[in-house]
């Protein structure tokens, strides 16, 4: 027995609610000789007679009015269905799931939010904030839709994209002694002088450790190792002692004489700030307009 499609179940429920294969047709927006022809297509599928042809019109048999109300909770089960794929569909586009490394979620990705929220007010976004390694594993895992990280090196099971440039400096407070210095410092004075270092997985530590090992000097060696760029900004201001970290960070501080840039002779303290997303994944929706906002905003 092949199954009646879903536009005849429709017809047929039409007819019991009213009366007519004529008024039926007409809401359907079919022709009258269409629809009976589907009837008599549905009767033998079924292999019923569903519909009682008179000189007075048309009307459902005893078995036509059975399936009728058999094929109303077809169509009512598939209309939630349908409505309830669309409320998943409508609760997945609205929202937004982002993870960002701590300078990138200080000073950059909150910019790009409210542009992307001032454009869709009825989406939702969730933002975690952490280290460059653990946002890479997060967009890596899909656990958000969306990364910021400042990592230097490789993404192996990411895709990526450059939304920003960054440049860190190594910064003193007023009281060090390398405040008054005139001559820059060299990659082999900054690797042995214990600095405030971020944690490891930390973008900015590892954009230091590259930058001093190309330079030939090695890794930095850590002083103090804390969570935050604003913590190591403090632990600096308070004379803990020198810190590598991004300008973004500490350009009020600078302005202000809090912390004293020192200049260091050959050694590249430029990074990449990058998006990242799972290999293979298309962006869409929400993840790639916010993409596109970073995007652009690198460019104006």
């Amino acid at each position: 027995m092949t199954a009646p499609d879903l536009d005849s179940l429709r017809l047929l429920v039409l007819v019991d609610e009213l009366g007519s294969i004529g008024q039926a047709a007409a809401r359907l927006g079919i022709a009258q000789p269409s629809a009976s022809k589907r009837l008599s297509t549905v009767e033998r599928r079924l292999g019923l007679v569903l519909v009682d042809r008179t000189r007075r019109g048309s009307v459902l048999t005893p078995d036509g009015r059975v399936i009728a109300g058999w094929a109303h909770r077809v169509l009512s089960e598939l209309d939630g269905l349908l409505d309830g794929a669309e409320a998943l569909r409508t609760q997945h586009e609205a929202q937004l799931r982002v993870a960002a490394s701590m300078t990138l979620a200080e000073h950059l990705v909150p910019g790009w939010i409210g542009e992307l929220k001032r454009g869709n007010p009825g989406l939702y976004l969730g933002l975690e904030v952490t280290n460059s390694d653990q946002a890479a594993e997060l967009a890596r895992e899909g656990k958000v839709d969306l990364g910021f990280v400042e990592s230097p090196g490789a993404l192996p099971g990411l895709s990526s994209k450059r939304v920003a440039t960054d440049h860190l400096v190594l910064v003193v407070a007023g009281s060090h002694p390398w405040a008054r210095r005139r001559r820059p410092l060299t990659a082999a004075e900054l690797a042995i002088t214990p600095l405030v270092v971020r944690e490891p997985g930390s973008g900015t530590r590892e954009t230091v450790d590259t930058a001093l090992r190309r330079a030939g000097a090695g890794p930095a060696k850590p002083l103090l190792e804390l969570g935050s760029a604003s913590a190591v900004r403090n632990a600096v201001i308070a004379g803990a002692g020198p810190a590598v970290i991004s300008e973004l960070d500490v350009a009020r501080d600078v302005a202000d004489r809090r912390l004293v840039p020192v200049a260091v002779e050959g050694v590249d303290f430029g990074r990449e700030l990058r998006a990242v997303w799972p290999a293979g994944r298309r962006l869409a929706g929400p993840a790639a307009a916010l993409l596109a906002l970073a995007v652009r905003s690198r460019r104006t």
